[in-house]
Parts: C-alpha cells; sequence; structure tokens
C-alpha cells in the first residue's frame, strides 16, 4: 500500500525507465536516471548514519534539484529548500531555526554551503560526488531498511514562509498530506503519463509540490521552466510550444502580465489543455483574455495556505465569469474539510463573511522549532467539544454566493477601519481588476492619516480610475491616493511585494 513518496518514483522508473522525468534547459533526465541519482542521494544520507534528520538543499533551481528532494526523503530524512539568491539573512534565520545535520549543494554553490556550514554545524554534501559514489549490497541493504521504516506520518519536508515578528516560519508536511494531496491533483485535472508539466513556481514555494509530485507519480514530463524566459514572456510562450507543455500552474501574475500585453495572438499555445493559477487573486478580466485564447483548456482557480499542504479548495471554470465578478475559490478538495466560522465561531450563513478553516490529511504538523506560532493557529475545532479535533484558521475572510461557491474576500489582518467603515481591501483590488487598462494593484491603508493608497500598472491614469471605481464602489472605499507605477514590485514567489509598498507610503499625501 502507498504511504510515502519515494514509492511513486520506484513506480514511475519501473514503468516508463526510459521516458523523459526531469528537464530544465540544461539537462534531460529518464526516470531510470532520476531514480538512480535519488538513491545516490539516499545512501550518501545513509552512509552518514542519518534519520529522521533535516537537510537543507542549496542548489539552483533545476531536475538536479528534484532528485535531490526525492533522495532526501528515500532516505528517510527531510528537507528545506534554500534558494541561492535568497537574503544571507534570511538564510541564516531559517538555518538557526532548522539546524540542519547536513547542507546539500553543488559545485557551484559549495563556496556559499562552507560559510553556512561554519555557522551551524552540518555536513556538507556536494552533489556530484555523492551521485558519483558506488552503492555496495551492504549500503543498498541499509538504504532498503532506512526506507522500510519510513511511515506516511514521517516529515516530507518543511517550506520556510514569512513570520509576523522578522523570523521566517518553517511549515511541517509530512508524506501522508503530500500523497493526500497529489491524488485528489491527479485524480480531478486528469494528471497521466502524458502530462507536460511547465514549472513556475519556486521550489520554495508550495506551489511546486503539485508539479513535482504529480509528475513523479504518474511518469510524466517536468519542465523546470528557466527563471530568465519568465522575464520575457514572448519567450515563455514560445517555451511552452516548442516543448509541448499541455499543463501549467502559475502564479496570476504571470497569466495577467502575458493576458495584458496581448502576445497569446503571437505564439501558439494551443497545445496548453490545463490551466491551473493560485497563489494571489486572478482577476477575471486577465482570465477571460486567455479562455477566449484557449476555448477547449481547462482553467481552474487553486487556493490554500502552505498550512493545508498547498490548496484545500478548486474551482474549475466551468461558466461565465463577468470582468466584474470574484472568480470563486470554489468547493473543498477531496478528504478536506471547511468551515467557514463568522465572528461567533459559528458555520456562517449563505452571503455572511468567515474565516475559512479547514480541517482534515492535508493539515501541517504546526511550525518547526515554533511551538507558540504552532499552538496559535492549528486550533480545536470550536464545532466538536467530544473529541481532539485540529482545525487550521487561515485568516482568510470569504462567503458563500448563491450557487454554494465559495468566494474570496481577503485576510482578516486585510480588513481595515476606514472613516469609520470596516473595509476588505480585497474588495477594492477585485474592482480595480475589473478595469480596461489596469494591469496589476495593491491597495493599502495609511494609518497615520487615515488613508486609502492604490497603487497600480496600466494605461489608465488615476482620475479616471476614481470615476470609473465611483460607479462600482460606495464612495468611502474609494482609494484617497493612486500611485501609477512603472513597474510593480514582486517577491520571489512572484507575488505582489506589499512590504515593500507599504514602506514606501510615508512620504504620501494626497
Amino acid at each position: 500500500m502507498l504511504h510515502i513518496v519515494s514509492q511513486y518514483l520506484h513506480t514511475s522508473a519501473e514503468l516508463y525507465p526510459e521516458h523523459i522525468a526531469l528537464a530544465d534547459g540544461k539537462r534531460k533526465i529518464s526516470y531510470a536516471d532520476f531514480l538512480a541519482e535519488a538513491e545516490c542521494i539516499a545512501a550518501g544520507l545513509v552512509r552518514r548514519k542519518r534519520f529522521k534528520k533535516p537537510v537543507a538543499v542549496l542548489m539552483d533551481k533545476s531536475a538536479q534539484a528534484v532528485a535531490a528532494f526525492l533522495g532526501v526523503a528515500m532516505s528517510g530524512n527531510f528537507y528545506t529548500v534554500i534558494d541561492t539568491k535568497m537574503p544571507e539573512t534570511r538564510v541564516e534565520k531559517i538555518l538557526d531555526t532548522f539546524r540542519p545535520a547536513a547542507i546539500l549543494t553543488d559545485r557551484k554553490n559549495a563556496k556559499k554551503a562552507e560559510s553556512l556550514v561554519d555557522s551551524c554545524g552540518a555536513d556538507l554534501m556536494s552533489y556530484e560526488d555523492t551521485i558519483g559514489a558506488s552503492i555496495d549490497e551492504g549500503l543498498r541493504e541499509e538504504m532498503k531498511q532506512a526506507e522500510a521504516r519510513i511511515i506516511d506520518t514521517d516529515i516530507l519536508y518543511v517550506l520556510f514562509t514569512s513570520g509576523s515578528t522578522g523570523i521566517p516560519k518553517g511549515v511541517i508536511i509530512t508524506h501522508r498530506s503530500v500523497i493526500d494531496y497529489t491524488e485528489w491533483a491527479s485524480e480531478t485535472f486528469g494528471l497521466d503519463h502524458d502530462t507536460v508539466f511547465g514549472n513556475q513556481a519556486p521550489f520554495y514555494f508550495d506551489n511546486s509540490v503539485l508539479d513535482i509530485y504529480s509528475a513523479v507519480r504518474n511518469g510524466a514530463t517536468l519542465h523546470v521552466i528557466p527563471q530568465m524566459n519568465f522575464a520575457f514572456p514572448i519567450r515563455l510562450l514560445e517555451y511552452v510550444r516548442d516543448n509541448g507543455i499541455n499543463t501549467v500552474f502559475w502564479v496570476p501574475t504571470v497569466l495577467s502580465r502575458i493576458a495584458d500585453m496581448g502576445i497569446l495572438d503571437k505564439c501558439d499555445v494551443s497545445c496548453l489543455k490545463k490551466v491551473l493559477f493560485a497563489g494571489e487573486v486572478m482577476p477575471a478580466r486577465q482570465l477571460n483574455v486567455w479562455i477566449k485564447k484557449l476555448p477547449e483548456a481547462l482553467f481552474a482557480n487553486l487556493y490554500g495556505p502552505t498550512e493545508i499542504t498547498v490548496d484545500c479548495t478548486y474551482y474549475i471554470v466551468d461558466r461565465e465569469i463577468s470582468d466584474k465578478e470574484s472568480v470563486p475559490i470554489g468547493y473543498p478538495c477531496m478528504n478536506t474539510d471547511i468551515l467557514v466560522l463568522n465572528e461567533k465561531n459559528e458555520p456562517a450563513a449563505t452571503g455572511e463573511k468567515g474565516e475559512l478553516c479547514v480541517r482534515g490529511s492535508s493539515l501541517a504538523l504546526g511550525y518547526y522549532n515554533n511551538p507558540e506560532k504552532t499552538e496559535a493557529a492549528f486550533v480545536q475545532n470550536p464545532l466538536n467539544t467530544t473529541y481532539r479535533e485540529l482545525i487550521y484558521r487561515t485568516g482568510d475572510i470569504v462567503h458563500y454566493n448563491e450557487r454554494g461557491e465559495i468566494i474570496y474576500d481577503g485576510r482578516a489582518d486585510s480588513q481595515v477601519k476606514h472613516t469609520g467603515h470596516r473595509i476588505e481591501l480585497g474588495e477594492i483590488e477585485t474592482a480595480v481588476s475589473s478595469l480596461p487598462g489596469i494591469a496589476m494593484n495593491c491597495c493599502l491603508h495609511k494609518i497615520e492619516t487615515d488613508q486609502l493608497v492604490l497603487y497600480y500598472t496600466g494605461d489608465i491614469e488615476s482620475e479616471e480610475i476614481r470615476i470609473e471605481l465611483a460607479v462600482l464602489l460606495p464612495e468611502y472605499m474609494l482609494p484617497n491616493i493612486c500611485v501609477k507605477l512603472a513597474q510593480m514590485p514582486l517577491n520571489m514567489n512572484g507575488k505582489i511585494d506589499r512590504l515593500k509598498l507599504r514602506g514606501s507610503m510615508s512620504d504620501l499625501t494626497v
């Protein structure tokens, strides 16, 4: 019976040994070679007598990095991803919390890894040297024994998200949770051996989990698209076309930028059959551009924080959605229960806003080395007083519409008090996104002066925005200041960098 993710790789390598598993613009790796490299990584850790220990993977985003993840998993250990472009101070904070027993790196990043080893005392493992080492029969038997000891509730990975105190939070995800999610994704979206994924998400961002483990589960091909292509959207579409990519799971920022640039008519990407998106709100206007261009493709809006293993709800777009609508986040994923709780911790009625809470196998074990944060976010289900049942409180505000679809309204911490009114900033952003000429936007509240500040990119002027919004929003929700930017700042996950924008508000006045 399947209970650990390395079984996916063993099966796919047996069924499809010569099929291309991984490609990154530099290398193409068959499933046979994928398994062989992962086994060498596992052997290196077993040789060091490491089991159920944290391993930091410091490598460029590449096919080798994916093999490293599976190798760590196969050895009975668990990994976190250290991005090679991550600021040094953030890396230090992560390692201080994670306390790795080993740092796995490649020759290109060896010097950086050596400096980290000095500060945290971990073993240093070279990817190239490790996969070049032989595995004798004795060691191979030890590897089998180690893999046999892994159970489904053992940790697979720890991904670090931002923390309100400036200390990153390490979200702990088990084999069981990833298998639960991967089986749902494969069944729901018809993923199989013929699926060709085009990965956009950085490996430290949980969206990449769908790409990686769905590919391995199905013996599919995963293209780790070189990052430079995302800076030049026409080259990105050409990469999709030239490699026959038929399934993508990208952040809305990428899809919206392509739609706004009008380049879907310049490159034939009819090979795309499934377009999934998550990570932030997808504006309906830009989504409709894609749907018009690819009318036969499946489009799906996925939603969920890292703490519930990527996604807990989804919405396959099966009806016409006007440019001014919010794209639903839909319905619970298989084996996941969604609770929408109002301020009294009671189930919210249709149309009533409440906090989205989750229960099920998808829940993280908590935050690594952080029991206080864990206890605050993973709490007893208030609807169950008879036995221990944890739910995760997402902090996201949603409501059920008349169709029974879940609609995302914004963050609980993005609800502001402005001129005496309670306002969801996400509602303003949704309205702005519907306006022709808007590419991207972000609305913030300047507390000191009680002003709503709208940052945006596009071909429309600020006064026109206010005129158009007056038809969609009450007067008290209209932005006091509109700031047109040449380029919207993005964080490392490709989302709008709200912290950077907030830092620029101090000098703004009406």
